[in-house]
């Protein structure tokens, strides 16, 4: 009946559009980010799953995997997760993909953990195709991971009205369910991938792709107002002079004005990091780093932890059991893959398919450090 209900709510709402709401004032803002806590999590994909598409198909929905791994999440103190959506999901199946996603969702609240949903992604494969996904390549990271839309939609306007019902459609579902954390709308809207994805996918790469992201982080901000979710909506830069409205590129100032709360990401040392913070800070939003942990660049758990908890900011790293992603292996083996079963230190992920720690100290942390008093 639920899920039923949940259909008739998306059409009712795509037939009879309702007035956008605002962004949130920075005193809603604050009021929401008191009733969550200390936010702690990991950005999401099942073992089982090379991308967003095989994580969510029917034929390879792992439910029984994600929920050992869920398990393992909150035993360590996580209470939210970041999760990647993609707009062929709804092409394929609304109905079916709501129900999966309403399944999940029911596997989280288990286990006290509010995800954030993500709508778009700029990075990696340009071309992504349903049904069965290819295998990972051998010391390859994130060989498989998708765009979502591919650039040849990203650069066709007229299907644009398709992306916007998949956007509005999936926010209107859920808009009033309190097992979700927040909407965010773009990956890295403004990330032209460079050759991350190999020399072949590098020929489909437009060379305004950074603008076209921009194109679509700002409609699909617009939609997602439209569709005006009671959960806070967002969208995170990465990078720039962040120390006034001024200074800041044009795409961070927009999204940092355009979010009911301030999510960033981060890949750099801990001074770095809180620099970051201590800048943001002036805009008086609660904060999150959506993403950050990369060892070898010296984005580590020990380094950002301590000084996140310091400043109340919420902390959601890339990565969490090492599976078909194969983001224990760096960025650079688009190029120059890894030789042997893993490299000498992994770049992302904490724990082993069977759960066991890489590194034990950064579990304890993890533990320690979101321990309720």
């Amino acid at each position: 009946m639920r899920l039923l209900l949940l259909s008739v709510a998306t059409f009712c709402f795509l037939a009879h559009p309702v007035r956008a709401r605002e962004v949130w004032t920075p005193a809603q803002a604050q009021a929401w980010g008191q009733q969550q806590g200390w936010l702690v999590g990991a950005n999401f994909t099942p073992a089982s799953a090379i991308n967003q598409l095989e994580m969510w198909q029917a034929e390879t929905f792992d439910a029984p995997g994600i929920e050992r791994e869920l398990g393992w999440a909150e035993a360590m103190g996580m209470n939210t997760l970041r999760v990647f959506l993609h707009d062929l999901l709804w092409e394929q199946d609304a109905k079916g993909f709501q129900q999966r996603l309403d399944q999940f969702l029911t596997i989280c609240q288990k286990h006290k953990i509010k995800p954030m949903l993500v709508l778009f992604d700029s990075c990696w494969d340009p071309a992504p195709k349903l049904g069965k996904q290819r295998e990972p390549k051998p010391g390859v990271h994130n060989s498989g991971w998708v765009q979502s839309p591919a650039v040849a939609v990203l650069q066709d306007d007229a299907q644009w009205p398709r992306l916007k019902a998949y956007a509005q459609g999936i926010i209107t579902a859920f808009k009033d369910d309190a097992r979700i954390l927040a909407w965010d709308v773009a990956n890295e809207p403004g990330n032209n991938n460079g050759a991350s994805y190999g020399d072949g996918g590098l020929k489909l790469e437009p060379p305004n792709k950074a603008a076209l992201g921009f194109k679509l982080v700002k409609a699909a901000l617009e939609w997602a107002y439209e569709a005006n979710p009671s959960q806070p909506i967002t969208a995170a830069p990465w990078g720039g002079d962040w120390t006034s409205l001024e200074k800041m590129d044009e795409l961070a100032r927009h999204l940092f004005t355009h979010s009911d709360i301030l999510t960033f990401h981060n890949y750099g040392p801990a001074e770095d990091f809180e620099r970051r913070v201590v800048a943001l800070q002036q805009l008086q939003r609660p904060i999150l780093c959506t993403e950050y942990m990369a060892r070898p660049a010296k984005s580590t758990f020990q380094g950002d932890l301590p000084i996140a908890k310091k400043h109340n900011v919420g902390m959601i790293n890339w990565g969490f059991v090492a599976g078909k992603t194969n983001t224990i292996h760096p960025w650079r083996t688009w190029k120059q893959p890894t030789v042997g079963p893993e490299p000498n230190v992994w770049f992302h992920d904490i724990l082993r398919p069977d759960g066991t720690p890489y590194r034990q100290e950064e579990v304890d942390l993890i533990k320690q450090l979101t321990a309720k008093p």
